[in-house]
C-alpha cells in the first residue's frame, strides 16, 4: 500500500495506510496489506497453554463483519446498467455489507431475510434505506436453493425479469470463496508466520472455510480445517447451517468438502454461553456464531496441541435481543 502524505501544492491528503486515511470506505475492507487483527485469548477462557487460540476479529471491517470481504468481491467488477438494482437473500451481514456498498455507489438494493433473524439486523438494513426488505418464513440461514428467502429472490427474478436486477448469489458465487482465498487465508498465514496448525470456521455459505481452507492446505498440507455447525437443523445461531445429513441439492454449491478434516456440532446454549464467557473473561464482544466456533475450539483444546486460529465473523451488537435469554448475573 502507498504511504500518506500532505501536499500543500496539491492542497489535499494523499493515500497512506499507516495513518489510516482512505479515499473510499471500500479501502477499509481487510486485505493482505491491511489485515483484520488477530488476538490471542487469555488463560481464563483457554487454560491449555499448549493449544493457544488466536481469534481473527472481523468486526474491524467497515460494515462490521467478515461478509464485507465477500460483498466487495462480488460487486467490485460489476458494471451496472441505468436503473438496475441489487437483490440478495441474507441472514443479515451480507445484506448489510451489500447495502452499504450499494449506497456508496448510488445503486438501489433489495434484501430478502429469514423472519427469525435478530431485530437489530432488520433495523440496520432499514437504516441503510434498503429499497425493499422481504421477510421469509425461514430458518436463520437462507434455505437453498428455492425455499425461504432464496425462494423470494428467485420468484422476484422470474416475475420481474433478471435484466432489472443483479443477484450476487453468495451461495453459488465463486467470488465468495475467492475473497477468502485471496485475503483471509493469506492474512492468517502471514500473521502466524505459517505456524498455524488448526483453523476453525462456521458452516454457513461455506465460502470462508472453503477459501481459507484451500489456501492453508496448499501452503501447509498438515493444517487441520475444522468446520462448526449447529447440532440441530432448527437452531438459534444466525448465519449457520447444518450441513451434515443435508440433501445434496440443498448444500451451498461453493462448498469444497475435500478441504475439511472434521465437523464439530455445537448447540444453541453452548454458542451463547461461550460468547458470554468470552465477554466476561476476555473482554471481547462477539456474536453467537463466534461463540459456536470458540466452543468447538475449546473442545479441541482439551486433547490437542498446536496453534489454532478461529474466525470471529462479527460482534455482539446485532444480537443483544438474542443474547438476552442467556444472560445471567
Amino acid at each position: 500500500m502507498k504511504s500518506l502524505s500532505y501536499s500543500r501544492e496539491k492542497g489535499k491528503i494523499e493515500f497512506n495506510n499507516k495513518l489510516r486515511v482512505y479515499e473510499s470506505i471500500e479501502d477499509l475492507i481487510s486485505n493482505r496489506e491491511n489485515p483484520s487483527p488477530l488476538v490471542k485469548l487469555n488463560e481464563r477462557i483457554n487454560p491449555n497453554k499448549n493449544f493457544p487460540i488466536y481469534m481473527k476479529l472481523e468486526r474491524y471491517n467497515p460494515f462490521g463483519s467478515i461478509k464485507d470481504r465477500v460483498a466487495y468481491s462480488m460487486l467490485k467488477d460489476v458494471v451496472f446498467k441505468e436503473g438496475q438494482r441489487i437483490i440478495e437473500p441474507s441472514s443479515g451481514n451480507t445484506g448489510i455489507a451489500l447495502a452499504s456498498l450499494a449506497n456508496a455507489r448510488g445503486i438501489p438494493i433489495e434484501i430478502a431475510v429469514p423472519s427469525r433473524i435478530p431485530e437489530e439486523k432488520k433495523i440496520l438494513l432499514k437504516l441503510l434505506g434498503v429499497k425493499e426488505l422481504w421477510e421469509a418464513d425461514d430458518n436463520l440461514c437462507p434455505k437453498f436453493p428455492n425455499e425461504g428467502a432464496r425462494g423470494v429472490v428467485n420468484g422476484i427474478l422470474e416475475s420481474k425479469g433478471g435484466e432489472r436486477y443483479f443477484n450476487p448469489d453468495q451461495y453459488g458465487n465463486d467470488l465468495n470463496v475467492e475473497a477468502h482465498y485471496r485475503t483471509t487465508g493469506p492474512e492468517i498465514w502471514d500473521q502466524t508466520n505459517g505456524e498455524i496448525d488448526y483453523f476453525f470456521a462456521a458452516m454457513g455459505t461455506c465460502g470462508t472455510i472453503t477459501g481459507v481452507g484451500k489456501f492453508l492446505k496448499e501452503n501447509k498440507p498438515s493444517v487441520k480445517i475444522i468446520g462448526v455447525e449447529p447440532s440441530e437443523t432448527l437452531h438459534n445461531i444466525p448465519g449457520l447451517k447444518r450441513i451434515t445429513d443435508l440433501d445434496e441439492d440443498l448444500i451451498p454449491k461453493i462448498l469444497d468438502k475435500t478441504v475439511i478434516d472434521e465437523i464439530i456440532e455445537v448447540n444453541d446454549k453452548e454458542a451463547y454461553r461461550t460468547g458470554i464467557d468470552l465477554a466476561r473473561k476476555n473482554g471481547i464482544l462477539v456474536g453467537p456464531s463466534t461463540g459456536a466456533i470458540l466452543a468447538a475450539a475449546l473442545k479441541y483444546a482439551k486433547s490437542h496441541e498446536g496453534i489454532a486460529v478461529i474466525i470471529a465473523p462479527d460482534d455482539a451488537t446485532k444480537y443483544i435481543s438474542s443474547y438476552a435469554p442467556y444472560i445471567k448475573e
